[in-house]
């Protein structure tokens, strides 16, 4: 009776201690991660903010919260007439009413040429209305910003699965020769063809995976989808960056603590891309981020 008595608190002892125990410098490395990831998108003028999304037409196209406005601005978000953007191929310039003034980096001013590709963009402010102008194919975008904006007022945090280190896993970049133009389709089902330097292969619950990835700031871009989309996270899909690209044939850490979601999980003032097909996988992986965020108030 006594050694069964042993046995079983021997048993109940080793059932006690957990299977898997994370590395907790790992795991801290991942929640400062999360951290920085949650205040970025909190940022001034960040997503969050987003109140309007506006393609323009060649030449001037008058803004305020007039409505009679080629751009009609929400309520609040300045006077019924501020200005005009004049676009021509190359160049776009803002133009505002007499009285109406707007502010680049502290300084003020009426008129303003303005930077419109990714290394050169600029935001200028009119009160709480923020704005920059994107280019797209071509065609050119003025995206507003309201920093008092109530996405951001009850914006509660990103919710995420807890870092779970068997997600952290080997993988393999294989470099395409030459690197292929892939076709991305985003949610206003436009069509961009990006380019693809190649694919990362890694194994998980005993199969093998491959994702396309993107070229991104010398890194890689990973647009991927998986089982638990439209359950726990994002219908359409979250995103992956891996900081440095990996020399080809190399093998590497794949992070999938680190999966987030896009944008359009926050705003619907956003032109996420979507997944392609081959990066669309019959697997749950249960790391990363989770949808909805959560609220307050």
């Amino acid at each position: 009776m006594i050694r069964m008595k042993l046995a079983l608190f021997t048993l109940a002892a080793a059932l006690a201690v957990p299977a898997f125990a994370a590395d907790p410098v790992y795991v801290k490395s991942v929640e400062d991660w999360r951290a920085k990831a949650d205040q970025s998108l909190r940022k001034d003028n960040g997503w969050l903010t987003l109140a309007g999304r506006y393609v323009m037409k060649p030449g001037a196209n008058t803004f305020g919260t007039g409505k009679d406005c080629d751009m009609v601005f929400p309520p609040g978000l300045g006077p019924a007439h501020m200005g005009t953007v004049n676009v021509a191929p190359g160049r776009v310039e803002v133009k505002l009413e007499p009285g109406v003034t707007m502010a680049k980096d502290g300084i003020t001013m009426t008129d303003k040429v303005m930077g419109t590709d990714s290394e050169n963009r600029d935001w200028v402010q009119l009160g709480r209305a923020s704005f920059h102008i994107i280019e797209r194919d071509g065609k050119y975008v003025l995206r507003l910003a309201d920093n008092e904006s109530e996405v951001r007022r009850h914006f509660g945090g990103r919710v995420w699965y807890g870092v779970d280190e068997r997600y952290l896993v080997n993988a393999k970049f294989v470099e395409y020769k030459p690197a292929r133009k892939i076709p991305i389709v985003n949610i206003l089902d436009e069509v961009s063809d990006e380019t693809a330097p190649g694919y990362v292969e890694f194994t998980l619950g005993g199969r093998r995976y491959k994702l396309d990835a993107l070229d991104e700031d010398g890194g890689l871009f990973i647009i991927l989808r998986d089982d638990t989309a439209g359950k726990t996270t994002y219908g359409s899909g979250r995103f992956l960056y891996v900081e440095k690209k990996p020399a080809g044939g190399g093998t590497f850490k794949l992070d999938l603590n680190t999966v987030y979601n896009p944008p359009c999980a926050f705003s619907e003032y956003t032109t996420c891309p979507l997944p392609p097909r081959q990066n669309i996988l019959k697997v749950k992986i249960e790391a990363g981020e989770k949808y909805p965020p959560r609220k307050t108030g």
